[in-house]
């Protein structure tokens, strides 16, 4: 019989644990970076369906001329908007006010604020039936690999017409 058959060499083992070895560190590496990632991501994502959610909240308050009728409101300097004029059904409380806690969860604030386009320029257009409103979500990432956590923010704008 003859004795033709040769195994692995030391060596040989040695340089495959050794390629096996990098490949392995770098997955560990990319894991944690890509779990982060994608937290990030479903952040971002929830911070834009609550400004979404409330940009719609407001694209359907009523304000119409005839009768007078102003659910949405104006802001005035930093403060939640509220009703102007003949006020909204008998209240002038803001129907939108500041959530510093967005459905229970801390990590999230809300506010929105209405600009009233007759005097300054709203996206270039001057218009007293015209209002801008800015709806900023702001949410805390959490730290990793010893960094602090950080404040980001979501801001939509929409232009909102008279009825």
């Amino acid at each position: 019989m003859p004795s033709d058959e040769r195994g692995l060499t030391l060596v040989e083992i040695l340089i495959a644990l050794v390629v096996i070895s990098v490949g392995l560190v770098g997955i560990a590496i990319i894991v944690p970076v890509s779990s982060e990632a994608i937290q990030q991501g479903g952040q971002l994502s929830r911070a834009t369906f609550l400004a979404e959610q409330t940009l719609e909240q407001a694209r359907l308050a009523t304000w119409t001329s005839a009768p007078a009728v102003d659910c949405l409101g104006v802001s005035g300097g930093d403060a939640p908007p509220a009703p102007t004029g003949a006020g909204c059904h008998g209240t002038t409380v803001s129907r939108f006010p500041d959530e510093a806690s967005v459905g229970g969860d801390p990590a999230y604030r809300r506010i929105l604020r209405v600009a009233d386009c007759s005097a300054t320029p709203c996206a270039g257009v001057t218009d007293a039936a015209l209002r801008l409103v800015t709806v900023v979500v702001t949410y805390r990432t959490p730290g990793v690999a010893g960094q602090p956590t950080s404040d980001k923010a979501v801001t939509l704008e929409w232009l909102v017409t008279q009825r």
